[in-house]
């Protein structure tokens, strides 16, 4: 190519970046400035300007298509384009056109880059009809109509996709009424030789006793004091490395909760262009879409209308939107979530750092544990697993149940995956094993995201009552084929899942009843004599099962420096026993509802929310 041909080139790109500013007063040099900017930063002149510039996508394509001499239209028309379909769903983020008809004459809706504007520019120079069969449109609008044109078949999706790809894995299927029921009874069976052991058939059942108590207690104390498994640090990746990185933030009735994750998504350190920010919210939540349609001149930002259907739960939500994730990374937000600034930079750094690893659990913080006894106890809870037993999972490369929120995948891998179970209503803790199922590699990552824990018991109590239940799910499912399970997962993970997950669902209820038992014991006069070696052993139990999880929280308070927290985890047997009636009434959902997501009602903290804005400094927020 001859330097003229270059010059000319390049002066015609300047024209369409001066355009696109505006025109008046804009300079050549500050148009080039523009273009060696979006090349060194390797993003598309057209974002940058949208993005970096604060133009906005509509107008950034609306001064475009007038300087290439096409029409322009803010939206695709609904009705117009009825007839399209996408034959590959998962790559839905590609598509950039879409053919309609206006009237009696076909038509093509178009979002193009750079480059493609400049070729139809000269397309049109050399063919003037071609401006009477292209329209050119924003990229979100081709997304947000195509997820309108192809609701039916998304839906489809979101609730099948995992039973096709791995329907032994699929609460859809392997959680049928017969295999609830033989839970239930084997659960409750389990609670009753329990509570019976410190005064019948002690030598017999103590083996019973102390896979249920021990073993989930010293895997606690080892992740007490043993040292923690974070990913070590690694070089952070300067703006021009980083990949396009997608957030799924999934609604329901949460109105009050927008502009709080307005802000708190917008203070995020991470190239604007490259940020894929997704509102999820069902059509059910009219006010929700509402406050999301109220942020969607920022372009970083699109919504999702999620349409009525079974199962009401979040996962399917989740499952409706990842066709739509235009991001090689991906992470998950709650409505009160606020994340480290630094985080999604840091998650992106870790995974070019280390190609084996799939997924980044974030370390969760319950800020507003002053509030109450119960939000001084749920984040010592959360102290004590994201602080230290998830490391410890990921360090010893053990299943991890994931925590719902903060995690990050590489996109690929969670479609390999087959998405979220649509059908659990604790998809996380599910994914964690399905990760570790399929050989995926999970850690964790030194990056914490605030949230709001529950401030009262009823609310506490739907909340746990729903993750129990879906980790009995979880525990049924993986377990209706313990032989293929144990070839997928390997033995000692297999050995593991057992005694780990069971114990997320029997040790509260085992220990209260274990507790309850020798209460009634010495009641009616029957004190424990330690000489005789099986009530030592129940005693050692008994002490070794409170002292483990006690012995956890405490260290993840210290860890954390919350010090003012550790006396009141005295209460931690009120708190087991709370958890011991959130089993019961998570074994009688399992059997009457087991697809009923418990929703948990955000914003209803008192205390003022903060986090680091975009410019470095702490802001206050009040609660929504």
């Amino acid at each position: 190519m001859d330097v003229a041909h270059l010059d000319g080139a390049r002066a015609i790109a300047r024209g369409l970046i001066m355009a696109v500013l505006g025109g008046a007063g804009e300079s050549p040099a500050v148009a080039d400035h523009i273009l060696h900017e979006a090349a060194a930063l390797c993003v598309d002149p057209l974002d940058y300007c949208a993005h970096r510039l604060g133009l906005g996508d509509v107008a950034v394509y609306e001064r475009a298509a007038h300087w290439a001499g096409f029409a322009f239209w803010k939206t695709v028309p609904q009705s117009l384009c009825s007839n399209v379909r996408v034959q590959r769903l998962d790559r839905m983020a590609e598509v950039t056109a879409l053919p309609g008809t206006v009237f009696d004459r076909d038509i093509m809706f178009f979002a193009p880059r750079f480059e493609e504007l400049l070729q139809l520019a000269e397309a049109r120079a050399r063919d003037p009809e071609i401006r009477r069969r292209l329209c050119i449109v924003p990229p979100r609008a081709i997304r947000t109509e195509l997820a309108r044109i192809c609701a039916e078949d998304l839906m489809v999706e979101a609730r099948n996709r995992l039973t096709r790809r791995w329907p032994y894995a699929s609460a859809s299927i392997e959680l049928s009424r017969a295999a609830r029921m033989v839970f239930v009874a084997f659960f409750g069976l389990t609670t009753i030789a329990v509570a019976a052991a410190p005064m019948f058939l002690g030598a017999i059942l103590l083996p019973f006793v102390a896979i249920l108590v021990l073993a989930p207690a010293l895997l606690r104390l080892a992740a007490a004091l043993l040292p923690q498994g974070y990913a070590e640090p690694v070089p952070l990746l300067g703006d021009a490395d980083l990949p396009i990185y997608t957030i799924l933030i999934p609604l329901r009735d949460e109105a009050g909760m927008v502009p709080q994750l307005g802000r708190a998504m917008r203070a995020i350190d991470y190239p604007p262009e490259k940020l894929d920010i997704k509102f999820v919210v069902e059509a059910t939540s009219p006010e929700t879409v509402a406050a999301v349609q109220r942020l969607l001149d920022d372009p970083r930002f699109e919504l999702v209308v999620v349409p009525d259907g079974a199962p009401r739960t979040k996962p399917k939500a989740l499952n409706f939107a990842l066709p739509m994730a235009r991001g090689a990374h991906l992470v998950v937000y709650d409505a009160e979530d606020i994340p480290d600034r630094d985080q999604l930079r840091l998650a992106a750094s870790h995974f070019a750092a280390n190609p084996a690893v799939d997924c980044l659990q974030a370390e969760l913080v319950a800020e507003n544990a002053e509030e109450n006894w119960i939000t001084a106890l749920f984040a010592a809870e959360y102290a004590g697993l994201f602080g230290l037993m998830l490391p410890f999972l990921g360090r010893h490369r053990l299943p991890m149940p994931l925590g719902g929120t903060s995690n990050h995948f590489r996109t690929a891998a969670l479609r390999e995956l087959g998405h979220w179970d649509a059908f659990n209503v604790t998809e996380d803790a599910d994914l964690g094993v399905r990760l570790a199922r399929l050989r995926y590699n999970t850690g964790t990552l030194r990056s914490a995201t605030s949230e709001e824990a529950p401030i009262s018991l009823d609310a506490w109590m739907r909340q746990r009552t729903r993750w129990i239940k879906g980790w009995m799910q979880t525990f049924i499912v993986h377990n209706r084929s313990p032989i293929r399970f144990a070839r997928d997962i390997g033995a000692r993970n297999f050995l593991f899942f057992e005694i780990y997950v069971g114990s997320l669902i029997l040790s509260s209820l085992v220990h209260t009843l274990f507790l309850g038992g020798f209460a009634a014991r010495i009641a009616v006069g029957h004190w424990p004599d330690l000489g005789n070696p099986v009530d030592l052993a129940y005693v050692a139990h008994l002490v070794l099962g409170y002292g483990g999880a006690l012995a956890l929280v405490v260290a993840g308070l210290v860890r954390s420096r919350a010090w003012h927290l550790i006396p009141q985890q005295l209460a931690l047997p009120l708190y087991w026993l709370m958890h011991s009636i959130a089993s019961m009434h998570a074994a009688h959902q399992l059997l009457v509802r087991p697809y009923f997501w418990g929703k948990t009602a955000h914003g209803r903290s008192k205390r003022t929310r903060a986090f680091a804005g975009a410019g470095g400094s702490a802001l206050a927020v009040p609660a929504e």
